[in-house]
């Protein structure tokens, strides 16, 4: 799943032709989720990860609200790569570095390769400031990064993860795309543990803290984080750490009183063919946050897929 603009998806009503036979494997078939899960807590580690998730949501905010077009590079992929992306980066590497520091494994997306070359020492300047700033506002560590320490945090995360010990997955802004225009992206964190996703968390900074047809919300506040340890169930809260509501199934079951989205974003959706099926099992619902059944959306990288797997299970 990318956190990309959402698309709201509302099919036109249309003779279809046949398909095939549809079927619909519950989560606890599919191949991506484990069917054992030792019973062991991970509350350190989530504590710990909604922390470094939530200090990279904050550093992501104070950068998108003085977006410059100097902040942005070219990734290989074409796809752009902002200064929050690094800063995200370091500052998760560092917290959970800090915070387990015999045990660290982070398969990242970033590295600083480019922020290495001649010419970006502004650049890393000015991530290294943003990552003191949050340091220093979260007041639990009490030192002050160099430029050298922030762009080895950034290279921290080139674990390439495997079936043993215990690995940590991090996409620092998932939705680049969307944080460029001020739209909705997300810090994607998760944790392996032998191969299994055992914890995951999602902090959406520009996501409304209630529902966009919920009246209870005068501010319009915006910042929510997502988390879910396996076994213990799915949570959101404000970005402040207050007022932890549980996030449970929808009990709908006839499609047409059911919801569901794409990515805006058509270069991995299948617009087409989504409103073909969602016309097909009878689909016809308005999306609503917090109101979501479906999501449709082509194969992602595992620092896209991985926190998402504990919180929708």
């Amino acid at each position: 799943m990318s956190i990309n603009w959402l698309r709201v998806v509302s099919p036109s009503i249309v003779k279809l032709p046949p398909l095939l036979p549809f079927s619909y494997s519950s989560p606890s078939s599919c191949s991506c989720f484990s069917s054992v899960v030792v019973a062991m807590s991970y509350d350190k580690e989530l504590t710990a990860a909604k922390k470094a998730a939530s200090l990279a949501a904050r550093l992501c905010q104070k950068v998108q609200k003085s977006l410059l077009q100097s902040d942005v590079q070219s990734k290989n992929d074409r796809s752009p790569v902002t200064v929050a992306d690094y800063g995200s980066q370091a500052l998760v590497s560092f917290v959970l570095q800090q915070e387990f520091p015999a045990e660290f494994s982070l398969v990242g997306e970033e590295d600083s390769k480019d922020l290495r070359k001649d010419g970006a020492q502004e650049l890393v300047e000015r991530i290294t400031k943003l990552v003191n700033d949050s340091l220093v506002s979260d007041g639990s560590y009490g030192v002050t990064l160099s430029t050298e320490d922030v762009l080895k945090a950034i290279d921290s995360g080139k674990s390439e993860g495997g079936s043993q010990g215990r690995h940590w997955v991090l996409d620092p802004i998932d939705g680049t795309k969307g944080f460029l225009r001020g739209g909705q992206y997300a810090i994607a964190l998760a944790l392996l543990d032998r191969g299994k996703v055992v914890l995951g968390v999602l902090a959406c900074p520009n996501l409304p803290l209630t529902p966009i047809n919920d009246q209870r919300s005068p501010n319009n506040e915006v910042g929510c984080l997502f988390f879910a340890e396996v076994g213990g169930g799915s949570y959101m809260q404000p970005l402040d750490g207050s007022s932890t509501v549980k996030v449970q199934v929808s009990g709908v079951e006839n499609p047409e009183e059911a919801s569901f989205f794409e990515s805006y974003e058509a270069a991995h959706s299948m617009h087409d063919l989504s409103s073909l099926i969602a016309q097909k099992l009878g689909v016809w619902s308005w999306m609503l946050q917090g109101t979501l059944w479906t999501f449709l959306r082509e194969s992602c990288l595992i620092w896209t897929q991985a926190s998402l797997l504990p919180i929708r299970s």
